[in-house]
């Protein structure tokens, strides 16, 4: 969690210091740029017109790239948890996307970042995230560009607060290690279908806005083709969940899209036939989190496996 200092900030020194990201003790720190006195150049909206909207702040600047070292981490898995520490410590998220949403190539190209190694971006799977708040010295600016590949997710931040020659700790790596969506931890996804007759494939990523799922290797996908695979005479329905934003029908309609597109998935990369799946979708009436906060509407919003098959 934020690690900030006492009530009201009036400690001696602590107004300069910027609030301290916790990452996963399995981050690690590629590398880091500060600059005193500096401007940045903010996105601030979608690229748009042969342009990306910003905005110039200026301000102390404070660079990092982190590397987690998880195979097949999702963006989501790795900005969810540090948006929720940016919201509890009074930051107001102004702009965040994802990949195509964001403008792909375009958008990716027109902002600022650390270059390689230290700092990777798939240019088919990252997200953006910007927000500010306003501190007892002034405004300040945070922006999250997060990527992944097959080995390992990667973020970038980029702080803009009070000039200073001080560069104050901007994240430390600390908190319970971040693990991809794995398929056989305490129990597979094989044996939660035979024991329990569902499981959530909980590494899934949709277009923003979407019904299209992203490309990439997705780890609950494999398991379960291998398990249909030396099953055939399993079948399965794929079942799409949204939270209660919006219509009862049209958020039916548009988690049995997105069931449809894991169905096609499986289908098309893995060679499932078709007469083991069918794709359904239930909308919003069956959560299993609280629809009153963001965090508990993103797990609502999901693709579950139902064993369908009556006869061993």
């Amino acid at each position: 969690m934020i690690r900030i200092c006492a009530a009201l900030l009036v400690i001696a020194g602590c107004a300069a210091q910027a609030q301290t990201l916790d990452f996963p003790s399995n981050a690690s720190l590629q590398s880091e740029v500060v600059r005193a006195a500096d401007s940045y150049v903010m996105p601030r909206g979608i690229w748009d017109g042969g342009e990306v909207p910003t905005q110039t702040v200026e301000g102390q600047i404070i660079q990092q790239a982190w590397r987690i070292d998880a195979a097949s981490l999702t963006t989501l898995q790795l900005v969810r948890p540090l948006r929720e520490q940016l919201r509890n410590d009074r930051y107001r998220i102004i702009f965040e996307c994802q990949t195509e949403a964001c403008g792909g190539f375009d958008f990716r190209f027109g902002v600022e970042t650390l270059p390689p190694p230290e700092m990777r971006i798939n240019i088919g799977d990252f997200r953006f995230l910007a927000a500010e708040r306003t501190g007892v010295d002034g405004p300040e600016y945070l922006t999250l560009f997060t990527s992944r590949t097959r080995e390992a997710g990667f973020v970038q931040i980029t702080h803009v607060g009070p000039m200073s020659d001080h560069a104050s700790t901007l994240a430390t790596a600390e908190a319970t290690p971040l693990r991809s969506f794995d398929v056989q931890p305490e129990i597979g996804l094989a044996d939660q279908l035979e024991m329990a007759g569902r499981a959530v494939l909980a590494d899934l990523s949709f277009e923003t806005g979407s019904a299209q799922l992203t490309d990439g290797d997705y780890a609950s996908l494999q398991a379960l083709a291998d398990y249909l695979i030396n099953a055939p005479q399993r079948n399965v329905a794929l079942v799409g969940h949204t939270d209660s934003s919006g219509s009862l029908d049209a958020n039916i309609a548009l988690s049995k899209r997105r069931a449809a597109s894991v169905l096609e998935r499986l289908v098309s990369v893995y060679g499932i036939p078709r007469s083991q799946l069918e794709a359904e979708g239930m909308g919003y009436l069956a959560p299993i989190s609280s629809n009153l906060t963001e965090a508990g509407r993103e797990v609502n919003r999901r693709v579950e496996v139902i064993l369908t098959s009556t006869q061993d």
